[in-house]
């Protein structure tokens, strides 16, 4: 393969892609939470629970945050073909790609220049997405694969092998500027130190003195104080020259054994070395929990229906402790039960949670309550001395800004009120909202020049000659009303358009779920022979 040619994962219907409504979020301050008093000074409150379809709410998330999230951490449905209760899990191949495709192109928009994306997923479609994200984030991007223990023993019932494992997906923004954080040393890590010489120096534990190959300098015979000699096998070699050998001699760490008579180990002393270690790519069940330890943490806070895949809590806490520290932003755009938005909270991270299905009300806003309240002691609670505090912003999607009459002809939302049009029409329009207290026609800006005025008026030539005096000439102002009578062009700082006529062909309109569940899918174009999966591209 030449420089030129590039290995591509093409699927049907690859070129299709939505055209987004970046929709405004509205608070529901009955569902938002907060904790009566505060707890500690780490407390954080401004966390945000939002409800709707996840590609629409991470659009109207972009204009906020885009490049402010610290950790990406989603579970999405694995499309196995299974049917669960809370998402239909069986999404066709290549119409699951382009869904996917289109919420981690706006999960790198939103991650910071140091963030990092953990996507868990299983064989069925984990190398394809390590395909699609290295396509998005670049392939130098990609830091790496851990391999999940989620079971702990066999299924006596598997057709072919059991499977014990998922994967969890690494990619950077930018590998160059993130950060992978060490972990904390176990007591089962330091329980391995011993001390049966009664060294002064504390309890240490040996390591291997032979190198795999063959260095002239560093063969040489060994005599053990038993008086057996010790030579490097054939193709080996000792990691020391013999005068460096004789001096860790002298200074006592060379071990062998409590008779004197096994091979040489160098010891090494617990009070010097690191109190951290790296995380490794394999996650015991020990370690970050499995699905039942899951399940039973779900149904100490819940009766009645269970997740069918939840994750425990301490597999989101490995996450969040390689790839985050305090305050830092979490994202989760496939909250399902709410672990991660539970855990971030725990661990003193900021976090925004996405869910559409019915179950944000029955189990992530009850879950998140007890989070709040200190009454939830299960998971990770007592290993950070979890009491409580804190709180979280209850959001919903607005409806589609446009919307037919009963002639079929595109309007404004009959639901929207004036605050909430300048809101949308200055995310549409790519500007902040921001009204002003001052100067009416100032709803938002682009830059400290460049301002944005929304009204529903019919505006005539005088009310738009006031308008371009006000501006001045140092100013511009995009102006977005119903109509207008006259010319606008003799007015050089304004820039006079109709609504909605100004953003029809902007977005989808009227599209509320985009969702990963069959019914809601659009139809892939017709099949014509087989599906394939890699594609030579740019050949010269």
């Amino acid at each position: 393969m030449t420089k030129k040619q590039r290995l591509e994962l093409t699927w049907i219907g690859k070129d299709i892609r939505p055209k987004l409504e970046p929709r405004i979020l509205l608070e529901d301050p009955d569902k938002s939470y907060h904790a009566a008093h505060r707890v500690s000074e780490n407390d954080i409150f401004d966390n945000r629970l939002i409800f709707g379809d996840n590609l629409l709410a991470l659009k109207a998330l972009e204009s906020e945050f885009a490049g402010k999230v610290k950790c990406v951490f989603i579970d999405p449905p694995y499309n196995t073909g299974s049917a669960f209760e809370h998402y239909d899990d069986g999404v066709e191949h290549s119409i699951w790609l382009g869904l996917m495709r289109d919420r981690l192109e706006i999960i790198r928009r939103l991650l910071s220049e140091d963030g990092s994306l953990w996507i868990t997923i299983d064989d069925n479609e984990a190398h394809y997405l390590k395909i699609l994200c290295d396509e998005i984030f670049g392939r130098s991007n990609y830091i790496s694969t851990a391999v999940w223990q989620k079971k702990y023993g066999a299924k006596s019932d598997s057709k072919f092998l059991s499977e014990s494992h998922d994967y969890v997906l690494i990619f950077a923004k930018d590998k160059e500027r993130i950060t992978i954080n060490r972990l904390s040393r176990t007591s089962e890590q330091d329980a391995r130190y011993k001390n049966p010489d009664n060294d002064p120096r504390g309890v240490w534990t040996s390591g291997d003195l032979l190198r795999n190959e063959a260095r002239d300098y560093a063969i040489y015979p060994i005599t053990s104080p038993s008086g057996r000699v010790h030579i490097p096998p054939k193709g080996t070699s000792w990691r020391f020259t013999k005068e460096r050998f004789d001096e860790l001699v002298l200074d006592n760490r060379i071990w062998f054994g409590t008779t004197g008579n096994n091979v040489p180990r160098l010891k090494r002393f617990l009070n010097e070395v690191s109190d951290s270690v790296p995380a490794t790519t394999w996650w015991e069940h020990k370690d970050v929990g499995h699905n039942d330890e899951a399940k039973k943490e779900i149904r100490a806070l819940f009766s009645g229906n269970l997740f069918d895949t939840p994750k425990p809590e301490r597999l989101i806490q490995r996450v969040l402790e390689i790839a985050t520290k305090r305050g830092d932003l979490i994202l989760d755009s496939f909250a399902g039960s709410g672990t991660t938005g539970a855990v971030a909270h725990k661990m003193g991270r900021r976090w925004i949670m996405i869910e559409l299905g019915e179950h944000c009300h029955t189990h992530i806003i009850p879950r998140l309550k007890k989070v709040i309240d200190g009454e939830d002691q299960g998971g990770i609670s007592k290993a950070f001395n979890w009491k409580g505090g804190g709180g979280f912003r209850y959001y919903q999607l607005a409806p589609s800004l446009l919307e037919k009459d009963k002639w079929g002809n595109w309007i404004i939302n009959k639901t929207y009120n004036a605050e909430m049009l300048a809101e949308a029409l200055c995310k549409i329009e790519g500007f902040t909202y921001s009204p002003s207290d001052t100067f009416y026609w100032q709803h938002g800006y682009s830059t400290e020049r460049n301002f944005i005025y929304v009204t529903t008026q019919n505006l005539r030539h005088e009310q738009l000659s006031q308008l371009a005096d006000e501006v001045g000439q140092e100013r511009s102002l995009l102006v977005l009303c119903t109509a207008f009578r006259g010319k606008t062009d003799i007015f050089p700082n304004l820039t006079v358009k109709k609504i909605p006529k100004q953003i029809l062909s902007r977005c989808e309109w009227g599209h509320d779920d985009y969702s990963l569940k069959i019914e809601n899918l659009p139809k892939a174009p017709p099949k014509f022979g087989q599906l394939t999966l890699f594609d030579m591209d740019n050949i010269q």
